[in-house]
């Protein structure tokens, strides 16, 4: 249980990461309103809320997968020498300092 000491735990995630992924699913949930709007003058507005609520229902699990991955690839767990622990810190995370278990 030592060796946790020795590893730092850092995730450099940024809004302007996920930013992106954000507007394709706002669009993709803007052009699904515009679709079910279209399809309220028809004779079935049930036909429109099905519509909002496959497009929603079907796209949220890839946003979710998507989101997880982001957050997956911007997490690093690095080594580092524990007498020059801060020494070597990355530039976007400079007053931070290791992770230490109290025994």
């Amino acid at each position: 249980m030592n060796n946790i000491q020795k590893y730092r735990f850092v995730c450099t995630l940024t809004f302007g990461d996920i930013y992106g992924q954000i507007v394709v699913w706002l669009i993709t949930v803007t052009l699904s309103l515009a679709s079910a709007l279209a399809l309220m003058g028809a004779r079935r507005p049930v036909y429109a809320l099905a519509t909002v609520g496959l497009v929603v229902l079907l796209s949220l699990p890839f946003l979710l997968f998507a989101f997880v991955t982001t957050l997956l690839n911007h997490v690093e767990l690095s080594a580092i020498d524990t007498e020059s622990s801060m020494d070597k810190i990355p530039s976007g995370i400079s007053g931070q300092r290791p992770v230490q278990a109290n025994s």
